[in-house]
């Protein structure tokens, strides 16, 4: 049974209160895992693709018929933290050499029971119930009861993806996206240049003041900032780019580097 996940809102600042639960933020694939009445099991991406049959390891975890529970489908480095690239190349790759870890963090439906209307707090303890022992292919997500700017602080020295902060009585809001679950993500930032843009789709080249290729931006750029670079004079053009006479310098923000050395995710802050 898929039921589609409930989404998080942004917060620009971690915080404190006594009212949320803090969480780490896991760099992997959302997944909803589906026991039926019969105990067969179905994997479903958050955009209700069945990707079952990619993760043969997950169809014996010994849940009772009637679960279906939302979490992060995770790889992790040696060093035991999440690598989203590891990931989705094992997503991508019909080989098993890469293992994978479900770490849940909410509970839909428990022994054929939709709970998705309970307060937060009571799913997590029917995940206690449900998974009470931690494994390499089954665990759970450990979570503390405020203390956001701590644990945020934590996360950066870690370099680590960020933290969600959840009311405790939040009830879980099928297909929406809601105030009451918050992500504050670790971002990494850093000067570089515009060196041309896709001519086809929305897409700006980015390079270090070396020349070196950063990748491709295509987020948070707002229409005041678009203009400035298509007003630009352009050197050379091809089917696909136009390529900048003078790079024009701006500060983005972005998730991570990718093993290539490009910049995962990164986002227009301002010019420079």
């Amino acid at each position: 049974m898929f039921i589609s996940p409930m989404l998080l809102h942004k917060s620009d600042e971690p915080f404190n209160s006594s009212d949320y639960i803090t969480e780490l933020k896991l760099d992997g694939i959302r997944l909803i895992y589906s026991v039926d009445a019969a105990g067969k099991v179905r994997l479903y991406s958050r955009h209700n693709n069945e990707i079952t049959t990619k993760f043969p390891e997950l169809h014996s975890l010994n849940l009772p018929p009637g679960t279906v529970l939302d979490g992060e489908l995770i790889v992790t480095d040696n060093e035991g933290k999440p690598d989203f690239e590891a990931m989705m190349s094992r997503f991508q790759s019909s080989k098993l050499t890469v293992p994978v870890s479900f770490v849940a963090f909410d509970v839909l439906q428990h022994r054929g029971e939709r709970v998705t209307g309970l307060p937060l707090l009571e799913r997590k303890e029917l995940l206690t119930d449900l998974v009470p022992t931690d494994t390499a292919l089954l665990s759970k997500v450990q979570f503390v009861e405020g203390h956001g700017a701590a644990y945020y602080n934590a996360v950066q020295t870690q370099g680590l993806e960020g933290i969600v902060l959840k009311r405790k009585d939040s009830r879980y809001q099928v297909g929406k996206r809601s105030e009451a679950w918050l992500k504050v993500i670790n971002y990494q930032y850093a000067d570089v240049y515009v060196t041309g843009y896709r001519t086809k789709e929305f897409g700006w080249l980015l390079a270090d003041d070396a020349g070196k290729y950063f990748g491709v931006m295509e987020l948070g750029v707002p229409p005041h900032a678009r203009a400035k670079v298509y007003r630009a004079e352009v050197r050379e053009e091809t089917d696909d780019f136009a390529y900048l006479a003078e790079p024009v310098k701006c500060h983005v923000k972005f998730r991570n580097y990718t093993k290539a050395g490009l910049l995962r995710l990164p986002s227009f802050v301002s010019w420079l």
